[in-house]
């Protein structure tokens, strides 16, 4: 944890400081060296670590879930390279450019300043927003006020005689004053992305596929799936709760629990599982981190389908399935235990009733 403090912490506070020296003195702090490394650090390491530690490949109710919808992220990537490409490219040219080429490259750095705010709410932690994406808003702001100061210093004798429509349109915008020019290259974002947008259908994107990425997710800042996730609980006997659901003429189910602040229904199939856990915790706790490491395997497979395993039909199959795991549950638990039955009753209680359970059964 420390090195990773260290990792995303480093950069962010050397940028901050950057970028108030910045601010009031109209020049960067650092030189080309340090700021190219400060760049690359910011922009494509700490993201690449990002995406490939931190970003679910798929979504999970209970485990480590998508940031962006698996099936738009080819969107969400390739805007990703588009940015990072034109920041280098904005920060790294030294020439003159044309004021068509200067009005795209300024564009695109406020599609990547407005794309990091969206991804920011997105992820919706303070760690990864003020260490991730803060110092690149930084750097893009940084740039975009150079970009300005530069064609006005290098271009100030206006378009030439030979310039095309589209030449001085870009010239007049660029000369704008700074409020006004970014209104003006805030509505130029819409065609860049309408183009974006028309190239990655080609590659079975939808036309809504960059609000999707961040819609079609569970428990993030824009998403709007989370209603899939209300009757899913996590971390349990996966196999027994969803037995447990069965009809219950076949389940038989006895009282409610709790379980992760959720109500759950409890059969006695289910309480005998969860006893042998609770036993298997106490007495053999290397064992038990073993198998639960593994069975954690079943439920993430249980939650990808959840609804299938909602079914009645199924859960009574799987009742059944489970009965013989059910009696060898109960003879090592009648083995093992000094007091099988009461260990059992006093599965799924609140934390205050099992205390009061545990005070009268010792």
């Amino acid at each position: 944890m420390f090195i990773l403090v260290i990792l995303f912490g480093l950069p962010a506070v050397l940028i901050l400081i950057d970028f108030i020296n910045f601010i009031v003195s109209g020049r960067r702090l650092y030189g080309p060296g340090t700021n190219l490394t400060l760049e690359i650090a910011t922009f494509i390491v700490l993201p690449a670590v990002y995406l490939f530690l931190f970003d679910g490949k798929v979504n999970d109710c209970c485990g480590d879930t998508a940031t962006f919808s698996p099936p738009h992220k080819l969107y969400i990537y390739t805007l990703i390279i588009i940015c990072v490409l034109n920041y280098f490219y904005s920060s790294l040219h030294k020439g003159r450019s044309g004021p068509v080429p200067e009005v795209i490259k300024n564009s695109i750095l406020l599609i990547s300043l407005v794309f990091n705010i969206f991804i920011a709410r997105q992820i919706d932690g303070e760690f990864l927003w003020l260490f991730g994406n803060a110092p690149i808003i930084m750097l893009l702001i940084m740039q975009l006020i150079k970009n300005h100061r530069s064609f006005l210093a290098l271009n100030n004798e206006g378009p030439s005689g030979s310039a095309g429509f589209m030449e001085t349109c870009a010239w007049k915008i660029l000369m704008l004053k700074p409020f006004i020019k970014i209104t003006f290259l805030f509505v130029l974002c819409l065609p860049l992305l309408s183009i974006i947008t028309a190239f990655l259908m080609i590659f079975g994107q939808k036309p809504d596929s960059a609000i999707r990425a961040f819609t079609d997710t569970y428990r993030q800042g824009f998403s709007e799936l989370d209603h899939l996730c209300d009757n899913v609980a996590c971390g349990g006997h996966y196999l027994c709760s969803v037995a447990a659901k069965g009809h219950k003429k076949l389940v038989k189910p006895r009282r409610l629990g709790l379980r992760n602040g959720q109500l759950i229904t409890c059969n006695r199939q289910l309480l005998i599982a969860n006893a042998f856990e609770d036993m298997l915790q106490e007495k053999f706790p290397a064992l038990h981190r073993y198998i639960r490491n593994r069975y954690n395997k079943v439920g993430n497979y249980i939650h990808k389908y959840y609804h299938f395993f909602n079914i009645k039909i199924v859960s009574d199959f799987t009742y059944i399935l489970m009965k013989p795991a059910e009696w060898i549950f109960l003879l090592a638990l009648y083995c093992v235990d000094e007091k099988p039955e009461n260990r059992i009753e006093k599965q799924y209680l609140h934390p205050a009733d099992r205390q009061i359970a545990d005070l009268y059964t010792r």
